[in-house]
């Protein structure tokens, strides 16, 4: 083998050293061709392929539409052929969608139920067929009811009897269905989810009906059993009448609660109690009204009302009248002959009268409506009750004080005027459509609110204010007066050291004097006068701060006043 391959490489090699360039650029081109051909093939064959979701196509576009919007919605990529056939990812999938398009009644009219399932014929003998045709059907079923979202699993029972002669004898196709919800799951106590499963049942099963399927969760609870869940449904929808009509008072306890509030405050109208009957039942009413006949309409630009309104129009009239006034005249018939006329009137015969008569018919027309409508639900007899507060005023005296009565303020209370009542009970009418023949009924009353505490915080703030102002105002009278206190001992302080100190400047001046009248006196009488050394640096240290003092006498005030502050 080994021997064949050398061989084969070497003719290869020989052959592609005698061809020329062109033919070894045509060689390669040839091989990336058929790579680039397999390559492409293999990525083509290896791509998913899309999954039908129903067989039949779907010509109708707005049903096609509402499917294709359906699966958008669960983020199911779709595509759509030119025949109009829906198709998806995978089988998992379409199994998931179909279930919800069934469950929701969005499968077109026109398709088949069948067409839903993939069964196989077989061309076995008819007992071999029938069992393997309720064998797929079961797991079909079961495929599709496990796909959903809220279901773990499912068992799924189904008995198809056999046909016998007679319709009478002919037992009806059942299913049992046990299913295992997904934790979280609300499929026990949703009704609408149990109806679709119960319809892919039906869609899947020939002759099944509604009665006898039984589908029932894992605690053995039956969720089918709409019979029994009639009361529920009905404690059910009295609840969300209830709900309805209080959402509905809701809304108009809060319009009218704003437009008041707005003029008088929020703390005048607190109160708002509004009742609202509501008939839930649904009613098929006929009502044939006869109306007048407008001829001319009223002009609102006039004060007054202007129009022309009669009971009913005539279409046509004829008046006949018939008078007779002479000698009746009653033949006989031939002589001999007796006439043919009643004795009553044979008795009349040869007598004066006189006969009138008059006809007059006319053909009246009158206008009429005929309503037919159904009523559900109606909005029935409204009541309304708002309370208002008045105004409280605080007394003031001729300076703008606040009048102070048992340690709180004087306070007078000001109704409200009944114009303003009628105006408000004018716009309560408006804002829920009053009609009095309804049975309507608005009250604006105003009552006075306790407000007890209310005045008591305002007492206590008030009084603790003007104690407040009063503390402020004593306390400043003690710091000026403690103030002025303080002034005064500095000045009189200042005055006694000022005397004291002027006091000991002159006994100083008067001992310098006497001191240097007896030097004087001394050298006048030629006495030596013996001096210690203290005194003379004292004698010129006296005399250095006389002659600064002539000399600055600026520098010596401040040399002073630095003194006598440090002492």
């Amino acid at each position: 083998m080994n021997e064949w391959l050398k061989k084969l490489f070497s003719q290869v090699t020989g052959l592609w050293s005698k061809w020329t360039l062109p033919q070894k650029l045509i060689l390669v081109g040839v091989v990336l061709a058929a790579v680039v051909g397999v390559f492409v093939l293999v990525s083509v064959s290896s791509s998913p392929a899309m999954t039908p979701l129903i067989d039949t196509p779907i010509a109708d576009e707005d049903a096609r539409e509402k499917i294709v919007l359906r699966l958008n919605e669960e983020n199911v990529r779709t595509s759509v052929s030119p025949t109009g056939v829906i198709s998806v990812a995978d089988e998992a999938t379409a199994r998931r969608m179909r279930a919800i398009l069934i469950r929701e009644d969005l499968i077109p009219k026109n398709v088949d139920p069948w067409a839903l399932f993939d069964i196989e014929r077989w061309t076995i003998t008819d007992f071999e067929r029938n069992v393997n045709k309720r064998r797929a059907i079961i797991e079909e079923v079961r495929q599709h009811i496990k796909a959903l979202d809220d279901i773990d699993d499912a068992s799924v029972v189904v008995n198809i009897p056999e046909k016998t002669l007679f319709a009478e004898d002919q037992n009806p196709v059942s299913a049992s269905v046990v299913l295992y919800p997904k934790p979280g799951s609300d499929i026990s106590s949703n009704r609408k989810k149990v109806e679709g499963i119960q319809k892919i049942l039906k869609y899947a099963v020939e002759g099944l009906k509604d009665e006898n399927i039984t589908i029932a969760d894992s605690t053995g609870a039956v969720l089918n059993d709409f019979e029994g869940m009639r009361e529920w449904d009905r404690l059910t929808r009295i609840e969300k009448e209830q709900k309805l009509i209080a959402q509905l008072e809701a809304q108009y306890r809060a319009k009218i609660l704003g437009a008041l509030q707005e003029t008088y405050t929020i703390d005048r109208v607190r109160d708002l109690n509004i009742k609202i009957d509501m008939d839930m039942s649904e009613k098929a009413v006929q009502q044939r009204d006869y109306l007048p006949t407008v001829i001319k309409p009223d002009n609102p630009e006039t004060p007054y009302d202007d129009s022309e309104v009669v009971q009913s129009i005539t279409l046509s009239s004829e008046t006949s009248t018939t008078r007779w006034q002479g000698t009746g005249f009653n033949p006989e018939g031939p002589a001999g002959v007796e006439g043919q006329t009643a004795p009553a009137y044979k008795d009349m015969s040869n007598l004066y009268g006189l006969s009138e008569q008059s006809i007059v018919k006319k053909n009246e027309l009158v206008g009429q409506r005929e309503t037919n409508q159904t009523v559900s639900p109606s909005i029935g007899r409204r009541t309304v009750s708002v309370n208002v507060d008045g105004k409280w005023t605080k007394k003031r005296d001729d300076k703008g004080n606040f009048i102070l009565k048992n340690g709180s303020i004087e306070r007078e209370y000001l109704p409200i005027p009944e114009e303003e009542l009628q105006a408000m009970v004018k716009q309560v009418q408006d804002a829920i459509g009053y009609d009095r023949a309804r049975g309507d009924s608005v009250s604006v009353l105003n009552i006075k609110f306790d407000r007890t505490l209310q005045f008591e915080k305002e007492d206590s703030a008030y009084l603790k204010k003007l104690q407040t102002e009063q503390t402020i105002l004593y306390s400043l009278i003690a710091v000026a007066v403690l103030l002025v206190s303080f002034i005064l001992y500095r000045m009189i302080t200042r005055e006694l050291e000022r005397r004291r100190r002027l006091k000991e400047e002159e006994l100083l001046r008067k001992h310098q004097m006497e001191r240097e009248k007896t030097l004087w006196e001394a050298e006048q009488a030629g006495m030596e006068v013996s001096m210690s050394v203290e005194e003379r640096k004292r004698l010129e240290l006296q005399e250095n701060a006389i002659n600064m003092a002539k000399e600055h006498p600026e520098d010596v005030a401040l040399l002073i006043r630095t003194w006598l502050m440090e002492e």
